[in-house]
C-alpha cells in the first residue's frame, strides 16, 4: 500500500458518504464549495470529499470533518437556478486529510492519497471462501432491500477478485452515511472486508425482524378488519331476521328506565346514556362501558326503600336477645324508633359507638337491623386511604366503578338500610386525597340529602341511611367528623357481665362450632369467673371466647377417647384444660406502710391497679423517677413535689429537708409505658408518707390530677378504675368530686363494697389516706 501527499480542492459534504469506485451526482450551494468545485476544474479536475460530521455546520473546520474522504474526478458540471451547482463524480481512491492549508475563497487541503492498488489478496480456498460469503451476503441484502436493480446486482456478481468486489460493493450498497463512512475509514482492507460484512449482516438482520414487525402489525389489522367486516353482516342479517340484539339491548335500558322509581335528574341521565349507547353500537369498548355504567344506574334503589318495623317490644326483645349490658345504645334505639314512629320520617342518627375491642360494638349494628327489620351492610375502613374507596373512581378511568357507599347501598337493595362503618378511626390519609373528608359529606345530616358519588354522577340520597360507626378511640378521628357524630362509649364488662355473656351467648355458640350437646359439657360460674379474671385480661370477651372455644375441642377430645358421657368444667379442674394462670391481680397489702400508695390506671384492655413506692435518702436534693414514665406523668410528679414544698410547714418538714435529702419516685412493672393525667394525688400522697414518715392505709385506692395550689381535678375511666379496685379486695376508693356523677350512673354491681369518698383538695386526700399514728421518724 502506497501514499502521496497532494494540495486538492475540498468540498464537506453534508448528510452523504461518497465510497472509491461510485459515481455520483449532488448538488452544491455554499460558495466556498463551488469555488472549490471550479478551481479543481482549472487544475487536473481532482477534488477531494470529506463527510462533515454534523449536518447544520455551515462553516466546517478541521475538528468538524472526518478524517478520512474519498479522492475523486469530476466528470460533469451542471448550473441550475438559484446558484446551485450539479456535479456528477467518479470516487477513485482514500484520502487522509491532513491538514486544512486555507479557508477562503475556497476550502483546500493537504491529502495524503493511500494507493492500495499494490495489494495482493492470495487466490487460494480462503480468498474463493471469502469471495463467495460476501456475494452471498450481498444477495441476501439486495433481496431485503428492494431498492437495487437486477442488473447492478448481476453485475457486482460477475466481478472477480476480492479487492475490487469489496470495493464495489461499498460503493453499489445503499447504507446509511455514517455506516459507509465506518467502512471508508479503515485504510486496512482485511478490516475493512470485516466491516462491510458485519454492516450487510447487521443489515439483513434489522431487515428480518423489521419485517417480522410488519406482518404481525398486518395480521393484527386484518384480524380487526376482518370482525368488524362479520360483525356488520352478522348485525345485517339479524336486522333482516328481526333479530337485533343490541337494539332490543337499548330497548330494554329504555324500558327499565321507564319503569324505574328514581328521582327527574336520574331519568334524565338514563335517557341521555341510553341514546349514547345507541349511537356507538360501532365502538365495543365504548358501548361496554356505557353499558356497565347503564346497568349500574338501574341496579340502584333509587326510591326504593324497606318500611321499618316500630314495635317498640319486638325492637327490645331483639337487643335483649342478642346482647347483655350496653344499655346506653340500646336506650338510644328505642328512642330512635319511638320519635321515628310519631313523626312518621324523623332523620336517622349517625352513632358512633366507642370502646375496648370485643365489647360487642360491630355486633350491635346487626341486632340494630335485624330489630328494625332492615337490611344490613357492613364497610370495613381500617387501611382505607384512597378518597375514591368513599366517592367512587371517575367514568374516564379504565376499571372505573362506584365507591364503597355506593356499592353498599346497592347491595342492600333499598336506599335505607342499617349501614355499618367498622373501625372509623383506622381511616389514614395520603397523596391519593384525604379520606376523612370524603366521610364528612357522607355522615352530615345537612348534605348527605345529595351525596355525590365520582362514578353515578348524580346525587344520592343518604339522609335515611341509618349509620352506626365504630372506633376504639376518639383520638385520631378529626374533630369536624367527630361533630357530625352522637358518641356513645361502650365501656368494659364487669365479672358479672361477662359471666352471663358467657353463658347465655359464648357457650351455646362455641358448643354448636365444635359439635357439642349442652348435657355434654358443663361450665360452672366459678369456672367462668376464674376464666375471666385468670386468664384473660381484656375489657371485652374475644379471649373469653377463645378460651371457652379451647375447653371445647379438649373436651370433644376426651369424650371421643374416654367415651365419657359428659364433662364438668369447675374452678378446681380448670387448669386441666386451660394450663397454669396466665394473668394474677395485685391484690391489696397486708399491712399499712410508709411511701407506698395504690393507684388506679385505665389501659386498653381495662382497669389496673398502680403501686407507687417512694423512698427519702440523703442527698442533695435531686428528684428519681422511674417505672418508664410518660411526660404527663413525669410533670404530676413535678407538680406534686413543688406543692408537698409550699405546705412543708403545716406537715412540720425541716426547712432544709429538700436540700439535703434526694427522693426516688418508683412504679413497678418498669417494662410497661406509663402515661396520663390520673397519677397526681398518688404520687403526692406516696411523697408526702415518705417525707413524714406517716404510714398509708393498705386498703384504700385512689385516683386524680393535683394542681400546685392542691386541687384535685377530674379523670376519666372510672368505671374500669373501680372495677380493678374491687378485684384487687380495695374497701375505700378516693375519687375526684367532679367525678361522682360519673359514679352515680353506674350500676350497684360496680359499687357494692366499694366505699367512694369524693375529694377537692388534698387536705382532704391525705386526711383520708395517712393512717393514724405517730411518725416513724
Amino acid at each position: 500500500m502506497k501514499s502521496e501527499k497532494r494540495s486538492l480542492p475540498m468540498v464537506a459534504l453534508r448528510g452523504m458518504t461518497i465510497m472509491p469506485e461510485m459515481v455520483v451526482h449532488f448538488d452544491v450551494s455554499r460558495l466556498r464549495s463551488i469555488a472549490a468545485i471550479q478551481e479543481a476544474m482549472v487544475e487536473d479536475q481532482k477534488i477531494f470529499m470529506v463527510t462533515q460530521k454534523e449536518i447544520e455546520t455551515e462553516n466546517p473546520k478541521q475538528e468538524d470533518l472526518f478524517e478520512v474522504g474519498t479522492v475523486g474526478t469530476i466528470k460533469q458540471i451542471i448550473k441550475l437556478p438559484k446558484h446551485i451547482v450539479r456535479v456528477l463524480v467518479a470516487g477513485e481512491t482514500r484520502g487522509v486529510l491532513s491538514k486544512i492549508e486555507y479557508e477562503d475563497p475556497y476550502l483546500r487541503a493537504e491529502v495524503e492519497v493511500i494507493d492500495d492498488s499494490d495489494i495482493t489478496i492470495p487466490e487460494d480456498l480462503n480468498g474463493q471462501a471469502m469471495e463467495r460469503g460476501l456475494k452471498d451476503m450481498f444477495v441476501d441484502f439486495a433481496a431485503k432491500n428492494g431498492k437495487m436493480s437486477k442488473e447492478a446486482v448481476a453485475q457486482v456478481l460477475e466481478i472477480q477478485g476480492l479487492k475490487k468486489l469489496v470495493d464495489e460493493i461499498a460503493a453499489n450498497t445503499p447504507l446509511y452515511y455514517t455506516d459507509l463512512q465506518e467502512i471508508l475509514n479503515e485504510t486496512d482492507f482485511w478490516k475493512r472486508y470485516e466491516a462491510l460484512a458485519f454492516k450487510l449482516v447487521n443489515e439483513v438482520q434489522i431487515m428480518d425482524i423489521k419485517e417480522e414487525i410488519q406482518l404481525k402489525v398486518k395480521e393484527r389489522v386484518d384480524k380487526h378488519q376482518r370482525e368488524y367486516i362479520l360483525r356488520e353482516q352478522l348485525k345485517l342479517i339479524r336486522e333482516e331476521l328481526g333479530e337485533d340484539t343490541t337494539i332490543s339491548d337499548a330497548e330494554e335500558f329504555a324500558k327499565a328506565a321507564k319503569a324505574l322509581k328514581a328521582p327527574k335528574e336520574v331519568k334524565e341521565k338514563l335517557e341521555k346514556e341510553i341514546n349514547r349507547f345507541k349511537s356507538s353500537l360501532n365502538s365495543p369498548a365504548e358501548s361496554g362501558v356505557i353499558r356497565t355504567y347503564i346497568e349500574t344506574l338501574l341496579e340502584m334503589p333509587w326510591n326504593k326503600g324497606v318500611k321499618d318495623s316500630n314495635n317498640l317490644e319486638f325492637a327490645q326483645k331483639v337487643l335483649d336477645e342478642d346482647h347483655y349490658g350496653l344499655e346506653q345504645v340500646k336506650e338510644r334505639v328505642l328512642e330512635f324508633l319511638a320519635v321515628r314512629s310519631l313523626t312518621k320520617k324523623g332523620e336517622s342518627p349517625i352513632l358512633c359507638l366507642v370502646g375496648p375491642p370485643g365489647t360487642g360494638k360491630t355486633s350491635i349494628a346487626k341486632s340494630l337491623a335485624k330489630a328494625l327489620k332492615k337490611p344490613y351492610v357492613r364497610i370495613s375502613l381500617g387501611g382505607v386511604r384512597d378518597e375514591a374507596e368513599i366517592r367512587g373512581h371517575r367514568k374516564t378511568y379504565v376499571g372505573a366503578m362506584p365507591g364503597r357507599i355506593a356499592n353498599a347501598i346497592k347491595t342492600a337493595g333499598a336506599k335505607n338500610p342499617v349501614m355499618l362503618l367498622d373501625e372509623i378511626d383506622k381511616v389514614s390519609t395520603d397523596y391519593k386525597g384525604d379520606t376523612f373528608s370524603a366521610l364528612l359529606e357522607v355522615l352530615d345530616s345537612e348534605q348527605n340529602s345529595k351525596f355525590r358519588d365520582h362514578y353515578l354522577e348524580v346525587p344520592l340520597d343518604l339522609s335515611e341511611v341509618l349509620f352506626i360507626t365504630t372506633a376504639n378511640t376518639l383520638q385520631t378521628i378529626p374533630r369536624p367528623l367527630l361533630d357530625r357524630m352522637e358518641v356513645i362509649e361502650v365501656s368494659s364488662y364487669t365479672e358479672n357481665e361477662k359471666l352471663h355473656i358467657a353463658m347465655e351467648h359464648l357457650i351455646p355458640k362455641q358448643l354448636e362450632k365444635h359439635g357439642l350437646k349442652p348435657e355434654q359439657i358443663s361450665f360452672s360460674k366459678h369456672a367462668i369467673w376464674k376464666m375471666a379474671r385468670n386468664y384473660t385480661k381484656e375489657a371485652g370477651v374475644r379471649q373469653l371466647e377463645r378460651e371457652i372455644g379451647n375447653i371445647c375441642r379438649k373436651a370433644a377430645k376426651e369424650i371421643l377417647t374416654t367415651q365419657k358421657k359428659s364433662i364438668s368444667i369447675t374452678e378446681k379442674n380448670i387448669h386441666k384444660y386451660l394450663g397454669k394462670e396466665k394473668y394474677t391481680y395485685q391484690m391489696v397489702n397486708a399491712a399499712d406502710e410508709v411511701g407506698i400508695v395504690r393507684g388506679l390506671a385505665w389501659t386498653s384492655v381495662g382497669g389496673d391497679t398502680l403501686q407507687i413506692e417512694v423512698n427519702v435518702m440523703p442527698g442533695s436534693g435531686d428528684i428519681m423517677l422511674t417505672g418508664q414514665l410518660g411526660d404527663v406523668m413525669k410533670e404530676s410528679a413535678q407538680t406534686g413535689i413543688s406543692y408537698i414544698r409550699s405546705v412543708s410547714s403545716q406537715y412540720k418538714i425541716a426547712e432544709d429537708f429538700f436540700e439535703k435529702h434526694d427522693i426516688h419516685v418508683h412504679i413497678p412493672e418498669g417494662a410497661v409505658p406509663k402515661d396520663g393525667p390520673s397519677a397526681g394525688i398518688t404520687m403526692a400522697t406516696a411523697m408526702i408518707s415518705a417525707i413524714t414518715g406517716r404510714k398509708v392505709r393498705a386498703d384504700l385506692a385512689m385516683t386524680g390530677e393535683v394542681t400546685l395550689r392542691g386541687r384535685v381535678l377530674p379523670i376519666g375511666g372510672l368505671k374500669e378504675k373501680l372495677l380493678a379496685a374491687k378485684n384487687a379486695g380495695i374497701k375505700t376508693v378516693l375519687v375526684p368530686k367532679e367525678n361522682m356523677a360519673d359514679v352515680e350512673e353506674l350500676s350497684t354491681e360496680i359499687t357494692k363494697g366499694l366505699e367512694i369518698l369524693p375529694v377537692e383538695h388534698m387536705n382532704e386526700v391525705l386526711k383520708a389516706a395517712l393512717a393514724a399514728g405517730e411518725s416513724e421518724k
